[in-house]
């Protein structure tokens, strides 16, 4: 699986290019156009829903093909790639596409430490080829070098390698806080490592 984007940062496509026979997992509605031929498989009614939502199987014809995949919002597409090592934890509603070969790993024990019994706003993803998240706006790396320490608030928060050092804090103890959203919540990483972050808020405030 091959990953080509256009129209970036501000209204990101990325054009999935698969082998004969190769399959791809992307939400229905994001589907903007394909070469003919290839198969879209929905999900299950009622049965497993693969990562936190109904994810359709795009699979390629003996002649292999291309698809386009659209976010339901402006801003960027980027393609992270996994190298089979390094897993990563992608905040959950960021996925735009995913490959067979990347395994989203719910169950993860780091992040049922990190947020306990409850069903956190981070899922856990390891494997190999590209994982295409949606991000809005244009997106943010810092680098981190050793013992450096950036802190993040999760609304701007997009991914970051199983590797580096994270801490999950309340902003204010007496303010409303979400494990599901993030809401009220920041994250202290402390490097070496690479924090990916995008550069508006998914939860923009009223205007005014």
């Amino acid at each position: 699986m091959q990953v080509h984007t256009r129209h970036t940062p501000n209204f990101g496509v990325a054009r999935i290019m698969l082998a004969p026979g190769e399959a791809v997992q992307a939400a229905g509605r994001t589907m903007v156009a394909s070469s003919y031929g290839l198969t879209e498989t929905p999900p299950a009614r009622g049965g497993a829903r693969a990562h936190k939502g109904g994810m359709s199987v795009y699979t390629a014809p003996a002649e292999g093909g291309w698809i386009d995949f659209a976010p339901d919002l402006p801003g960027d597409v980027y393609p992270l790639e996994f190298d089979g090592k390094t897993g990563w934890c992608v905040f959950s509603g960021a996925i735009l596409a995913r490959p067979a070969t990347v395994r989203h790993d719910p169950g993860w024990a780091p992040l049922q430490a990190l947020f306990g019994a409850d069903d956190g706003f981070l899922d856990h993803f390891s494997g190999m080829g590209p994982l295409v998240l949606a991000a809005g706006g244009p997106v943010d790396a810092f680098e981190l070098g050793q013992g450096e320490i950036v802190t993040v608030r999760p609304d701007f928060l997009l991914a970051y390698p199983d590797t580096i050092q994270t801490r999950l804090r309340a902003v204010d103890l007496a303010g409303p806080q979400s494990l599901k959203t993030g809401e009220g919540l920041a994250l202290d990483f402390a490097g070496p490592g690479t924090v990916l972050v995008q550069a508006r808020n998914r939860r923009p405030g009223p205007a005014g």
